[in-house]
This record gives C-alpha cells, structure tokens and sequence, in this order.
C-alpha cells in the first residue's frame, strides 16, 4: 500500500479514501438540505447549470482535502469555473466534482452524486462516488471496489465488495440520462444489446463496477472531474475505461490542440474486457 507524505506527517491510501469518503459524505449532506427546499439555478460561462448546492458541496470538500493533504493540488468544477486554475500539478492531484448531474438534481429525481479522485501519473488511483438522493456510497483504490448504504447519521456500512463480470454475448449498457446523442445509439448498433439503462451523473460507472451492465459508450463532452471518481471505482473493480482508439483514459490533460484543459475525448467504459476483444 502506497503512503503520502505531507506536513512532516504521512497517510496510507486507505486512510486517504476514509478521508474522502467522509468529505463525500458531509457534502451530501449540504446537498440534501438544499434538495429539500427552493433553490436557484444560475447558468455558468459554458451554459450549464449550477446552484448553490454546487458551491456548498466543494466548499466542504475543499476544506477536508486540504485539511488532510495541503501538499496535494485540487483541480475543482467550480474553482476552475471562476478561474481558479492550479498552476503546476505533478504527479498527484485531486478532481473534484461536487455535484455531479446537476440536472438530475434540478429535475429532483436522485441521480446525483459526489464525485472525489485522486489521480497519480495520469491514473485515477482512489476514488469515492455518494449518491446523497440514495444514500448509496461507492469508492475503489488498490484493495478493490466497494459499496455501502450510509445511514441518516452520515454513516457507512456495513461494505460489500463489488466487481465488474465478464462482458456477456448479450450486453446491458447504460447511456446518459441527459446527453445521449446519435453516436452513442450507432456505436451500441454494433452489439447485441439486451438492454440500455439511461441514468445520470457517475452512477453509470458504479453500475458497471457492481456488475449490473455492461458497458457505458460516451460520446459527448465530458470533463475529467464528471469521469474520474467513477472510473477509479470502475478499475478497482476490474474493469477500465478507455478511448475510442482503445487507449485507457488519463487525467491531467492540459495545453491541448482545442485549448480546453482537463476535457476528456469521447470513451467506452467497460467491465472485464480489453480492447482487442472489439
């Protein structure tokens, strides 16, 4: 297990992630106070919607990761958003989705999550997803993919440990309950599809992770905080995501030919599968 240092003092991985899943946790908790009443919806620079959920949620989970790891830089929706880039990143960082699927939130129908990674040379090594609406607590680091409920004291447990299964002759896929386009339709032609989920937010990796589909093609704009919780789960639970020429998906992509740091290419996420089987 590898160990961080940081401030004269040092955290094992598994450390690291109680860390992150109780931050996950307390934003949640933010979250679900301000589900329950009247809220704002304001459009950002790019049109997408935000709310103060959105900006509650990070402020919590700023506070806990640079409380715990102040060395580590986090890379934050609503931080980056307002202009708030980080400067040098190195090796390891944090991506930061306080309120993934805010659409889904705004709609009121539970498929948000809280998004926190960690990423390591370009791999997304630990990662927590929380479903707050669902009470439903995922996360994956090197000792595998788990899930838990979390009680209404904010407490997890007990853990079952889960893991993607071999992709079947007969897929189940999941497509994004906002964003599903043509090309992802056209690409899912291709296989023998029994079934496809639209859901929102990360969910659609945890559902992967666990075993109750199969595949997850992407093929809209996506950035690396929306993806990178989800996939760390995904790959601990012994599936991956990779582009569409069939390399994994890295992290930390920045200076890029369209000039949008931290944007991600179209991807498939899958369970046990690499990409010669097709």
């Amino acid at each position: 297990m590898s160990t961080l240092s940081y401030a004269g003092s040092a955290i094992d991985d598994s450390g690291l992630l109680s860390v992150m899943e109780t931050a996950a946790i307390d934003a949640g908790r933010v979250i679900m106070e301000i589900y329950a009443g009247d809220f704002d919806v304001l459009l950002k620079g790019d049109n997408s919607p935000v709310t103060q959920a959105d900006k509650a949620a990070e402020a919590v989970i700023l506070a806990a990761l640079r409380g715990a790891t102040p060395n580590i830089p986090v890379v934050a929706e609503e931080e980056i958003s307002e202009g708030r880039i980080p400067g040098h990143l190195g090796d390891r960082f944090y991506l930061v989705d306080p309120l993934d699927g805010t659409r889904e939130f705004i709609g009121r129908n539970g498929d948000f999550t809280v998004n926190i990674a960690l990423i390591d040379c370009g791999m997304p090594v630990l990662g927590v997803v929380y479903a707050p609406a669902r009470r439903m607590l995922f996360s994956g680091g090197p000792d595998g993919a788990r899930e838990a409920e979390v009680d209404t004291e904010g407490r997890p447990g007990p853990y079952c440990r889960i893991a993607a299964r071999a992709c079947p002759d007969r897929m189940i896929a999941v497509a994004s309950r906002s964003h599903r386009t043509v090309e992802t339709d056209d690409y899912l032609a291709g296989f023998d599809i029994a079934e496809c989920v639209s859901v929102g937010s990360s969910l659609k990796f945890c559902l992967v992770a666990r075993g109750e589909a199969d595949i997850y093609p992407r093929f809209g704009r996506t950035m690396e905080w929306d993806t990178a919780a989800g996939d760390a789960v995904l790959r601990a639970a012994g599936g991956g995501t990779w582009t569409t020429e069939g390399t994994p998906l890295v992290y930390g992509k920045r200076k890029q030919p369209d000039g949008c740091d931290f944007a991600n290419p179209f991807f498939i996420a899958r369970g046990k599968w690499s990409p010669a089987q097709g």
